[in-house]
């Protein structure tokens, strides 16, 4: 579907610091909670993690839906989540703050269900990949969905970094939650067509051409006003025809013809 956008703003001026303001506070957001991820894999050895990770039909691991996206399991896995999660996240936030937030709570349950659903017996799964397969699945289905200007330069910059996640929600590798990945993405699609009308289209300024174009159409239409006659229709009638004369009328009457001697 195509929303309309609106009309760029008396002040664009005051629309820049107000875009500027929402990219600093979603990047703000995105670098606490990697913060938050560094400091949950610190004290992650301090006990066994594996209780908190996610054990696919497993009551136990049941607990893993909710505390699996916090934990890691090395520094390379931490490091990989928290570049895509500080590009995707601040790219989500800055685009579509409101339904990034409502989000984000089917993308962390639509992780840690498809681990828990697919996974294998047995196995563990932990990570904060599902939340990235979220958050770009998110941002790229809002940009077909929505198609204004901001919509579809999100979304191709969240494809142009993180495409391959397309194919990554599929069995690709051992050792890697792909189960996570698929239920991540389930997720943020599902959101994508559920919140799409959260946020506003935000308002565009026109082109010069688009000005020069607008000006040109109201020039002609105004010349055309100006020289082209009326309608038919819309000209004034004024005279009627009387109703006791004859019904072809008489224009001139001439004396009677006299007879040839």
């Amino acid at each position: 579907m195509h929303l309309d956008m609106p009309e760029a703003p008396a002040d664009p001026e005051a629309q820049r610091k107000r875009d500027q303001r929402r990219l600093v506070t979603a990047l703000k957001a995105s670098i606490l909670f990697v913060l938050l991820l560094m400091i949950v894999f610190g004290l992650q050895g301090l006990g066994d993690h594996r209780l908190f990770a996610v054990s696919p039909w497993s009551l136990q691991g049941l607990l893993g839906v909710l505390t699996a996206p916090l934990l890691h399991g090395s520094p390379a896995h931490i490091l990989a989540n928290s570049g895509a999660l500080l590009i995707l996240g601040t790219l989500a936030l800055a685009a579509y703050p409101r339904a990034t937030v409502r989000a984000l709570p089917l993308m962390w349950l639509g992780s840690g269900l498809g681990a828990w659903l697919l996974g294998d017996a047995g196995s563990y799964h932990l990570g904060a990949s599902g939340l990235t397969h979220g958050l770009m699945f998110l941002v790229f289905v809002l940009g077909l969905l929505r198609r204004d200007r901001p919509s579809i330069a999100a979304g191709m910059i969240a494809f142009f970094f993180y495409g391959g996640m397309l194919l990554t929600v599929l069995p690709q590798e051992p050792g890697v939650s792909w189960q996570s990945h698929l239920g991540g993405a389930i997720g943020g699609i599902v959101a994508a067509f559920l919140f799409r009308h959260l946020d506003p289209i935000p308002p565009r300024r026109k082109y010069s051409w688009e000005i020069e174009e607008e000006e040109a159409e109201r020039t002609a239409q105004e010349a055309r006003d100006t020289l082209e006659p009326p309608s038919p229709h819309d000209v004034p009638v004024l005279w009627h025809r009387e109703p006791d004369r004859d019904e072809r009328g008489v224009v001139l009457r001439f004396p009677p013809r006299k007879p040839e001697p």
